[in-house]
């Protein structure tokens, strides 16, 4: 049961997916929930920092959109687990590619970056601010 929370407003389908994951904690919400089914005090040690107000909107917010199955058993205390739905798995899948792009841009796992190198592709300054003496120095090399 999908909610369009801007119906008509989205430009693309990455607006409308955005719309979705938008937000700090979503992405690692899903991740941890990827893993495994998780009870909420067991998500939030799994997602550090997150606040229990700020968990239980976006899980609330990941269920009406069909991402997030919430199950409460009949026990006492009450016991409630959070797992993706297949929905949510395919959304999982589609963060995929966007996290090797971290792994590879950002952390710089696998790529010349990891050992300091940078091509001549990169199109990144050297030192924050100083593009121009970056540019400059690679035509003298």
């Amino acid at each position: 049961m999908a909610i369009g929370r801007r119906p008509g407003a989205y430009q693309c389908g990455v607006d409308a997916a955005m719309d979705v994951i938008g937000g700090k904690w979503k992405v690692l919400i899903l991740w941890a929930l990827g893993q495994r089914a998780h009870r909420f005090g067991e998500l939030r040690r799994a997602v550090p920092g997150v606040t229990e107000k700020v968990l239980a909107s976006h899980l609330r917010e990941l269920e009406a959109d069909g991402i997030v199955h919430r199950e409460e058993f009949d026990e006492v205390p009450p016991c409630v687990e959070y797992s993706l739905t297949a929905r949510g798995e395919a959304l999982n899948a589609a963060l995929v590619p966007l996290s090797a792009w971290g792994k590879e841009h950002v952390l710089g796992e696998g790529s010349a970056t990891a050992s300091g190198e940078v091509g001549e592709d990169d199109h990144v300054a050297l030192v924050a601010g100083r593009a121009g003496v970056a540019a400059a120095a690679g035509d003298h090399a």
